[in-house]
């Protein structure tokens, strides 16, 4: 069963390949999201700092049908946390809020603020490390299991593994039919990072494409459950987010495979418009 399904990262910590994703669901409501999706069989649950529903998320878990230990927990440092003691207070500040006594992945949100992402050339190369390194104590303190990064590139990831002592168990990145980081995604697999796609249906952008539509419809399947299964051929952990029960369920029926001559069509797919969506960073907007 695709739920059931892990792979081991590079600090040997199991994670499940398929995640609920909480971005935008707010904080009243993504309790109940989540206590459905684990009953429907969901073990990894992805949130952050920035998300505003870290309260909200713990409380899913903690109250949920099965044991604790038995859920992946992430959360991400905010982007604009660039200093040793800023990152370390709120790690303690997300397991409080979270009421949770560890969390089993961090990740650095974004290698710039918000507010530089497509408007700055300053990687803050050493606010990384000084976040990676309060990152790297929680872990030895028993607060995390694993770390990783989101929307870092190349030159980022670089940073973090000729620097530290830790090689990023994953990058967290946008990735979908119509824009996939084939670069990056071979250089995380030299270095055996895991690389995690978030925004799978685009923010819903791949709905309005024909080609993807086509291919749907050719595999009997929604472009939502083309999307994921698309990344997932490609190796990458999914994050679709959603607080519907009934896309939770059809969003992991996923049990098809796309032949290799489509896959290379959905390769080839021109970049999608985001729409109203396109004013994240994320997807190219400014703040």
């Amino acid at each position: 069963m695709i739920l059931d399904e892990t792979i081991t990262l590079n600090s040997g910590v199991k994670i499940p390949k398929f995640a609920l994703g909480t971005w935008m669901i707010e904080d009243a409501q993504v309790a109940e999201a989540v206590r459905n999706a684990i009953k429907i069989g969901y073990r990894h649950i992805d949130t952050a700092q920035a998300y505003g529903n870290e309260r909200g998320v713990g409380e899913g878990v903690r109250t949920a049908s099965i044991d604790r230990n038995k859920i992946f927990v992430t959360s991400k440092v905010a982007a604009e946390h660039k200093d040793y003691d800023v990152t370390k207070k709120s790690i303690d500040e997300t397991l409080e809020k979270m009421d949770l006594n560890y969390i089993d992945m961090m990740i650095i949100h974004s290698p710039q603020p918000w507010k530089e992402v497509n408007q700055s050339n300053n990687r803050y190369l050493e606010g990384n490390l000084a976040a990676w390194r309060a990152m790297e104590d929680a872990v030895s303190e028993g607060k995390i299991r694993t770390i990783g990064v989101s929307n870092f590139g190349q030159s980022d990831l670089e940073n973090i593994i000729q620097n530290s002592n830790t090689v990023p168990a994953v990058d967290q990145v946008l990735a979908h039919i119509g824009h996939t980081p084939f670069n990056l995604l071979s250089f995380a697999r030299d270095h055996d990072i895991a690389v995690e796609a978030y925004s799978p249906v685009a923010h819903g952008a791949a709905l309005n494409n024909s080609v993807i539509e086509k291919m749907a419809e050719k595999y009997n399947v929604s472009v939502p459950q083309l999307c994921i299964r698309y990344d997932w051929q490609l190796g990458m952990i999914v994050l679709p987010k959603t607080a519907n029960s009934e896309h939770m369920k059809e969003n992991a029926a996923i049990d098809f495979e796309i032949s290799e001559p489509d896959m290379d069509l959905l390769r080839r797919v021109k970049p999608l418009d985001y729409g109203d969506a396109d004013v994240f960073p994320v997807y190219g907007g400014k703040m």
